[in-house]
């Protein structure tokens, strides 16, 4: 098994103007063009983390929180919360910056989960995951749960395994 690494080794920021071909007709970012670059963003973590390719498996959960108009610069941060035997959950924020406004807010928060592969695209063992601030340890517990309900909604576990799931709901 590759040797554990902290959650801060996979960090990945990125930050972009937002142009007039990235927005909607009401002058906003479009949907699919942030989500394009929320999965940038994740992969890039999700390959710090593993030091191997990896292929998104779910957009588990994105929020879209605030607009993000024409001119803003957005910055992506993203991060893996807990690492699996061969996958990862990475959860990506993002912010809007009005520079000249001077004014920055968060817009949007996703969960995705990658898989590590090899060359051939076979799943591959990567390290765990060292949570070592107390948001980085809350994620990381929560990742578990988070998992479990990927798994139950895509027909994968079964409702009565899902031990953490059951557990919130005193089951």
């Amino acid at each position: 098994m590759p040797k554990p690494k902290n959650v801060s080794e996979s960090l990945a920021i990125n930050s972009q103007m937002i142009m007039p071909n990235d927005t909607n007709t009401l002058g906003n970012l479009m949907g699919g063009n942030l989500m394009r670059m929320v999965d940038i963003a994740g992969a890039i973590s999700a390959q710090r983390h593993s030091n191997r390719i990896v292929v998104t498996a779910s957009i588990d959960n994105v929020s879209f929180e605030n607009k993000v108009p024409l001119g803003d610069v957005i910055t992506l941060e993203a991060k893996v919360t807990r690492a699996f035997n061969t996958s990862m959950e990475v959860m990506v924020k993002v912010y809007s910056e009005n520079i000249p406004a001077g004014t920055r807010i968060q817009t949007n928060t996703a969960f995705l989960t990658f898989v590590a592969v090899d060359q051939s695209g076979r799943p591959i063992e990567i390290a765990e995951a060292i949570p070592e601030t107390k948001e980085e340890k809350e994620l990381f517990a929560a990742a578990l749960r988070r998992r479990q309900l990927r798994l139950v909604l895509g027909g994968r576990m079964k409702p009565e395994e899902a031990n953490e799931l059951k557990a919130i709901f005193g089951l």
